[in-house]
């Protein structure tokens, strides 16, 4: 059981990036009072590339209020709900350990979780620090990408509920960013998880055929 923090969106804004105009909706507010779910996305929100960000797996991005505790922590860093562009901060869930295909009811909408957040350069403009990404990465706090199931309403204060755990593998969010970001020789462990985006099993199954031809 876990609860929202805070419910975030944004519209769409032109950035100057290595002497180009590159479009993003990674910065985003924290609105007061209900909000539409459905489709791929929360109403009122906007996603800059839906290739890279957004779509049916990347529809709603969480982020925990205790891994920006973290952040402020060690780092010291002044951040909060919505720094990094996600959807949804949530509080209480473990995100790196939730499983792929796991469901949440969050308000009166459910979700599915799918994929781990892999920073790109925009999370690099939002913070003013191109290097920001890496770091992201180093630190392995990914939040979790989730897919809409069933569209309903979600607002700050609202439950989110644990409805449903796959039972047939053990592929978390943290595991295929570990296994993307250097221990490839676990590739095959993703394919366990039927509910992994087509794009993540593509690549699996690719790191797979490099680990066989190497043996």
């Amino acid at each position: 059981m876990g609860s929202i923090v805070s419910v975030n969106v944004g519209s769409i804004r032109e950035v100057e990036f290595g002497g180009k105009t590159v479009q993003t909706g990674i910065w985003k507010s924290p609105v007061a009072g209900r909000r539409t779910v459905r489709g791929v996305n929360i109403a009122g929100d906007a996603q800059g590339d839906r290739k890279v960000h957004g779509g049916v797996d990347k529809a709603i991005y969480a982020y925990a209020a205790e891994d920006y505790l973290w952040w402020k922590e060690e780092l010291g860093l002044e951040v909060g709900p919505a720094t990094f562009g996600e959807n949804l901060t949530t509080f209480g869930l473990d995100l790196n350990n939730a499983l792929v295909g796991e469901r949440w009811r969050a308000g009166t909408a459910l979700l599915e979780v799918s994929e781990p957040r892999i920073p790109c350069f925009k999370l690099g403009i939002r913070m003013e620090d191109p290097g920001f990404p890496h770091l992201f990465s180093l630190v392995a706090r990914w939040g979790a990408y989730l897919r809409i199931i069933e569209e309903g309403e979600v607002e700050a204060g609202d439950v989110i509920e644990l409805v449903s755990r796959p039972d047939d593998h053990t592929v978390t969010v943290g595991l295929v960013a570990q296994v993307y970001y250097g221990d490839h020789e676990r590739a095959g462990e993703l394919l366990a998880a039927p509910q992994l985006p087509s794009s993540w099993s593509e690549w699996a199954e690719k790191s797979l055929l490099r680990k066989l031809a190497r043996t």
